[in-house]
C-alpha cells in the first residue's frame, strides 16, 4: 500500500516507535526491504538519495519502487532523500514518490525557509509530504565544531511554522556513512526540540553504525524516522562476496543471497526501532 510520510509517522507517534527509511540502489535491495516489512507486518519507508542516482537513475527507481510499494501488504512510503536540486525533487514527485526531503541545510537560514516553503506547496498539491533539515548532519568543514551546526530548538519552532514541513531532520551528533569515532548524541537537545515542535515528527539521519542503546533512547526522546543506508549497502556487498567464495560466481546465483542479507539487516533494525507488527 503506497502512502505518504504523514501516514506512517502518525502510527509511529501513537505507538512510540520509529520507522526506518532504507535507501536502495537495486531491485535486490528493494526486494529485501519490502520482504522484511511484509514478514514483520511493519510500515516502512523505502527510497533513494540524490547522491545515489549515478548508481541507479531516478527513472529506473520510479519504475521499480512505485509498483512494488503499491503491491505491498503493508504501508510503504517511497521517499526521495536529500534532494539537493529543485529539478530532481520535482522529477521524483511527478514520478510518483509520495515524500521528498528537500535538503537546503547548507544554505542560509532564510534561504532554507523560503525554498522549503515553496516546495511544501508543490508537494502537498501532489498529495506528497516534505521533510526539511535544520542544522547540518555530517561533515561541517575544517576547523568547524559540529556543535555549531546542531539544531536549535527555538529556530526549529519558527522554521516549522514558516515552512509547513511535515517532518524535520535534526542535527544532534550523527553523521552520514561509516563512523570513524563513537558518536555522542545530544539527547537533551532532541527532547528540547520535540517540546518546541510537539506536532512535527523528528528525523535522525546517519543511523548506520549507532548502538542499539542510542537508537532506543533517541526514540524515547522523540525520534520517529531513522535513515539507514550504509548498513544495507554493506550487507549486500558482504552477501555477494560470501556467495562468490562459496562458488556462486554468477550474478543470478548471488541475487537470492543479496535479497536475504538485506532482508535480515532490515528486520534487525525494525526490532531495534520497535515498529514490528504495528
Amino acid at each position: 500500500m503506497l502512502v505518504n510520510l504523514n501516514y506512517v509517522l502518525d502510527l509511529a507517534k501513537k505507538g512510540n516507535f520509529a520507522v526506518g527509511l532504507f535507501n536502495t540502489c537495486s531491485i535486490e535491495e528493494a526486494r529485501g526491504v519490502i520482504s522484511a516489512a511484509e514478514e514483520t507486518n511493519s510500515p516502512v519507508i523505502i527510497g533513494t538519495a540524490e547522491v545515489l542516482l549515478p548508481f541507479c537513475p531516478l527513472e529506473n527507481l520510479i519504475d521499480t519502487l512505485i509498483p512494488m510499494a503499491k503491491r505491498a501488504k503493508v504501508p510503504v512510503v517511497v521517499h526521495f532523500d536529500h534532494g539537493l536540486t529543485y529539478e530532481r525533487c520535482l522529477q521524483a514527485l511527478r514520478g510518483g514518490f509520495t515524500s521528498i526531503m528537500y535538503d537546503c541545510s547548507m544554505l542560509s537560514y532564510d534561504e532554507n525557509i523560503n525554498n522549503l516553503k515553496e516546495m511544501v506547496k508543490i508537494a502537498h498539491a501532489f498529495g506528497a509530504t516534505v521533510e526539511g533539515e535544520l542544522g547540518h548532519v555530517g561533515n561541517v568543514g575544517d576547523g568547524a565544531k559540529p556543535e555549531d551546526f546542531y539544531t536549535k530548538p527555538e529556530e526549529a519552532k519558527e522554521f516549522v511554522e514558516k515552512t509547513g514541513v511535515d517532518a524535520l531532520a535534526i542535527a544532534v551528533g550523527t553523521a552520514h556513512g561509516t563512523y570513524k569515532t563513537t558518536p555522542k548524541l545530544d539527547f537533551e537537545r532532541i527532547v528540547a526540540i520535540r517540546e518546541a515542535i510537539p506536532n512535527t515528527p523528528l528525523v535522525l539521519h546517519g543511523g548506520s553504525g549507532l548502538s542499539n542503546e542510542d537508537f532506543r533512547k533517541s526514540i524515547d526522546c522523540g525520534i520517529r524516522k531513522i535513515n539507514i543506508f550504509t548498513d544495507l549497502d554493506k550487507a549486500a556487498a558482504s552477501a555477494s562476496y560470501q556467495a562468490y567464495l562459496n562458488g556462486k560466481n554468477a550474478l543470478t546465483q548471488m541475487m537470492p543471497d543479496i535479497v536475504e542479507s538485506v532482508k535480515q539487516a532490515v528486520i534487525k533494525k525494525m526490532l531495534i526501532f520497535k515498529n514490528q507488527g504495528e
